[in-house]
């Protein structure tokens, strides 16, 4: 069954030169985990005209998590894990936001106003989750049903990036690690990171789960009572393939002993 939303609520957006908006590596990986990387992509369809930004705006992290998604995929390959990765720019609309949330289609994001999105209407609002937001998240849950089927219970690995400098701020961290109330994955993944020589782990840098932060894994993992995480990379260290594989391979390293507890393999709601 195709992930899109039917054609009367898409056609008027997404056109045949734009990108699927959710795609799947390792789709048939046998891991018993779930990566997920909501800020994937850059792309914007084209009947949006880029949203009034130029290339050089829609490059940079207001658009998309630089180096997530080739994370992900790293973790996937050494896992045998899926990945299921978004097809849009948060611009468009943020898949790891409720869709009331006043941020789902941000007017300013950092200190850069996005044109395209002054006074986007109702109807633009459901055309755009329909065709962007809801194929994604219905992967996701697709995915972990399918988990549920088998009697697997997974973790979920929510994979994103941080800029090293906000608004003029410098964050020192190398990993984030977000969560709220579940601490079965996050407590044991900062403390092995915090374990390695040099790196700098952040519990709940530089946002807060405790804020519920992080659509995704609270509607996928914290509702369903599966084991979660959301964790970010700072994106100067992960720009090239060289950076990817240091840092994917110190938190791949860091989750093995994790995701090879048999004692979070069980359905909990915190």
């Amino acid at each position: 069954m195709s992930d899109l939303a039917p054609p009367s609520t898409t056609q008027s957006l997404l056109g045949p030169d734009d990108p699927p908006p959710v795609s799947v590596v390792n789709e048939g990986g046998r891991g018993d985990c779930l990566l997920l990387c909501d800020h994937a992509s850059h792309a914007v369809p084209r009947a949006l005209g880029g949203l009034g930004l130029g290339p050089v705006d829609l490059a940079r992290h207001i658009a998309g998590d630089i180096g997530a998604s080739s994370v992900a995929r790293h973790l996937s390959a050494r896992f045998d894990a899926p990945v299921v990765l978004a097809g849009f720019s948060r611009l468009v609309i943020d898949c790891n936001r409720s869709l009331d949330d006043p941020t789902s289609i941000p007017l300013i994001s950092e200190t850069t106003v996005i044109p395209g999105n002054r006074a986007v209407s109702a109807e633009e609002r459901k055309h755009r989750a329909d065709a962007c937001f809801e194929p994604y998240h219905r992967r996701v849950r697709g995915f972990l049903d399918g988990f549920s089927a088998r009697g697997v219970v997974p973790l979920i690995l929510s994979i994103h990036s941080f800029t090293p400098v906000f608004k003029g701020v410098a964050r020192p961290w190398h990993f984030g690690i977000l969560w709220n109330r579940d601490p079965r994955v996050p407590k044991p993944l900062i403390a092995g990171l915090a374990k390695i020589p040099g790196v700098v782990v952040g519990d709940n840098e530089p946002y807060s789960g405790q804020d519920e932060y992080g659509y995704t894994i609270m509607h996928h993992g914290a509702r369903r009572g599966v084991p979660h995480v959301l964790i970010e990379v700072r994106d100067d260290l992960i720009r090239n393939e060289e950076g990817v594989a240091r840092w994917a391979g110190i938190l791949g390293d860091a989750l093995a002993p994790i995701l090879a507890d048999p004692a979070l393999r069980r359905v909990e709601r915190f």
